[in-house]
């Protein structure tokens, strides 16, 4: 038996008044999808536990079998371990964005999607100008990077918010809050003074793209604590494959495999062929593979609809009908992390629909992958983590 799972980041939302009133994966065409959940079992499943952020890092760990009560330990660091970045005790890891701000107002969480030639050369001016041995940037995906801070173990404690929840918000009510975010405003500060001369952002303002215009801290965290690895808990061996810095950490920590397939990006500029063919590849060497793809959440981060619908769409007809084709016993778990909808711009810690089939999973009387058929199933699993049990019958 193999195993896939599927993971459409952010691709379950609210239900679009400008929609007649259907969600994102209700108006999308997924014929593949649709076969699967007719064979298949749909429900419901709560990967955020009350009370935590509902962020992928704590979605994700739920998803693949981990309690994040127990295994989650702050983001950043997670990032830091994809990217090769050691976090020593008293150091403190913040992931850091190139965001743009404009008239005080959060314009762009991402700089426009800067590319990462762009991002990698303002990254290096950064370091330039505000790096020594307590201070480090390090680059990462696109508009996503690292700030390291050695000693100063308060800034740990700061109050943060992500850049990706405040768009079009005036920007002063949340940068960085009490103990310990005065170095972070200090950064914040200096960041913008040297942002604002680089040769990189010249040149982006003329060809009339979004320029980043200042560091925005948040999701800081220390250390992480040795996690058992995937085959430990589940007994399988395991590869992955994503376009983001987050999972292919959670893939390092878990002993997973991590796949290098060209063309896997975080957005719609994605090969979803080539990661779906590598994927299924990967199966002659690992009993599970994961395939997450960020691009629905992108575009909800986005708040743009056609995107998020395309984004799933391409799932279905360039992924999920590549996996139908496998010639051997397959067992096949589809869901999205959490829910990202469109008039919000960010995640909520509401249930996701999730499909699971395959070999030991019936039927049961619904049609469509989405969150209205998954609530009339009636079928919820409240612990997200127990969702990969069930899927591995343990």
């Amino acid at each position: 038996m193999k195993y896939v799972v599927l993971i459409m980041d952010g691709a379950a939302g609210w239900p679009l008044k400008d929609q007649g009133g259907k969600t994102a994966l209700e108006l999308a065409r997924t014929p593949n999808l649709d076969v699967l959940t007719q064979e298949g079992t749909l429900g419901l499943t709560e990967t955020v536990p009350a009370g935590m952020e509902p962020s992928s890092a704590i979605a994700c760990l739920s998803l693949l079998g981990y309690n994040p009560r127990v295994y989650y330990k702050g983001r950043a660091a997670i990032e830091a371990v994809s990217m090769g970045v050691p976090v020593k005790r008293g150091e403190t890891i913040f992931r850091c964005n190139l965001v743009a701000i404009k008239n005080d107002r959060m314009w762009s969480y991402c700089s426009g999607h800067i590319e990462n030639e762009d991002a990698h050369q303002l990254i290096k001016g950064l370091n330039e100008h505000l790096g020594n041995d307590e201070i480090r940037f390090y680059p990462g995906v696109g508009y996503r990077h690292l700030l390291k801070i050695r000693g100063h173990q308060d800034t740990a404690q700061a109050i943060c918010t992500p850049p990706h929840d405040i768009f079009g918000k005036t920007v002063t009510e949340y940068l960085p809050k009490g103990r310990g975010s005065r170095l972070l405003n200090e950064l914040m500060q200096e960041s913008q003074k040297i942002l604002k001369h680089q040769s990189v952002n010249y040149k982006r303002a003329a060809l009339g793209q979004v320029p980043a215009t200042t560091i925005w801290p948040f999701w800081g965290s220390g250390p992480i604590p040795k996690t058992p690895s995937f085959k430990e808990t589940h007994g399988l061996s395991a590869a992955i494959t994503s376009g983001v810095d987050l999972l292919r950490g959670l893939g390092i920590m878990m002993g997973m495999d991590i796949l290098e397939i060209a063309g896997v990006t975080d957005n719609m500029s994605n090969d979803f062929v080539a990661q779906a063919e590598g994927a299924i590849a990967a199966l002659r060497d690992h009993d599970l593979v994961v395939i997450h793809i960020e691009a629905p959440d992108e575009a909800g981060h986005a708040g743009n609809t056609l995107e998020k619908i395309s984004a799933i769409e391409k799932i279905d007809a360039e992924v999920v009908t590549r996996i139908r084709q496998y010639p051997k016993d397959l067992r096949l778990l589809v869901m999205p992390d959490h829910p990202t909808p469109l008039e919000l711009r960010t995640h909520v810690a509401e249930p996701v629909p999730f499909l699971m089939w395959g070999e030991g999973f019936k039927a049961n009387g619904r049609q469509r992958f989405c969150e209205t058929e998954a609530r009339i199933t009636g079928l919820l699993v409240a612990n997200g983590y127990e969702i990969m049990k069930l899927f591995c019958g343990e």
